[in-house]
């Protein structure tokens, strides 16, 4: 498995299981197929409702617990100073563990940042304390990234991304370059997952010409194409499923090269469509929710 080494120093495994919209009865089993297939990177949250099953599949494992990357999200309705560390006990609760390696603020709360600012430096606590190995964010845009490094002192590790051929953010992309923060995809295969009430009309990239015309050229999937693509520009890529024939060949991306005019040709499919809720959209109006205690 390839790693990626963090900001602070950290190893990452480059590529992970996610396992957004898996339901709880699922989570278990798929977690357990990729960590028997070599998977070693786990990338849960506390909205998704399975942590607890991601915990209890890693506990049953023949994987050592050292050998395994656990990451996770606080979720908007858990921001502010102290609320946040109270996030923190409830997840490494349900997941059973007393450091996570690696925790994210889950979205950004544009129209409440001083709660965002909050929660961050909770985790900066947290990290301090060694509670975490690593902290950042998800879903940040540049304007969110520039108010937070102003106002905080750790860089975050990661910025967890929808990024695809379709939707690549780029402007995000270039100023986590600049400081040193790692790209993270979410829907790094675009097309198969999709927030609820977004993107259902959005063509499939998996079903893109150039794609499939890569992918037959490599003797590859379209999705081991598009998870290559990902890895060689330097991403952490984090497909998702629960079937264990899917689990096994996204994994199986290590041993084929893109060129650099596939490269390029992937890189010029951007659309600018975005699959999940705009940033701006979020709040706690629309997208608060209770999350459970451990």
């Amino acid at each position: 498995m390839q790693t990626l080494t963090l900001n602070n120093g950290v190893e990452m495994p480059a590529l992970g299981l996610g396992v957004f919209q898996t339901p709880p009865d699922e989570t278990k089993a798929a977690v357990t197929a990729a960590l028997g297939l070599g998977y070693r990177h786990i990338d849960t949250a506390a909205a998704y409702g399975n942590e607890r099953e991601v915990g209890r599949a890693i506990r049953d494992s023949e994987v050592p617990r050292d050998e395994i990357f656990i990451e996770t999200k606080i979720w908007i309705s858990d921001y502010g100073y102290d609320e946040t560390l109270h996030g923190f006990d409830k997840s490494a609760a349900k997941l059973g563990v007393d450091q996570i390696d690696l925790l994210i603020l889950h979205q950004a709360l544009p129209s409440d940042f001083d709660r965002t600012l909050a929660a961050y430096r909770a985790l900066e606590k947290l990290l301090a304390d060694g509670r975490l190995r690593a902290i950042g964010v998800s879903n940040f845009m540049v304007d969110h990234l520039t108010t937070l490094l102003d106002a905080t002192s750790v860089v975050p590790a990661v910025n967890q991304l929808e990024i695809h051929p379709y939707f690549q953010q780029r402007a995000v992309l270039d100023f986590d370059d600049q400081h040193g923060i790692l790209n993270q995809a979410w829907s790094p295969i675009g097309g198969i997952t999709f927030y609820p009430g977004y993107g259902e009309d959005r063509k499939s990239v998996l079903q893109d010409a150039v794609v499939t015309g890569i992918a037959q050229a490599h003797g590859k999937s379209p999705a081991q194409v598009l998870l290559r693509w990902g890895l060689q520009h330097g991403r952490s890529v984090i497909p998702k499923s629960t079937r264990r024939e899917r689990i096994a060949e996204n994994i199986d991306v290590f041993d084929f090269e893109l060129t650099a005019d596939e490269l390029a040709a992937l890189d010029a499919l951007e659309t600018g469509r975005r699959g999940g809720p705009e940033p701006e959209a979020v709040t706690l109006g629309s997208y608060g929710r209770a999350i459970p205690e451990a």
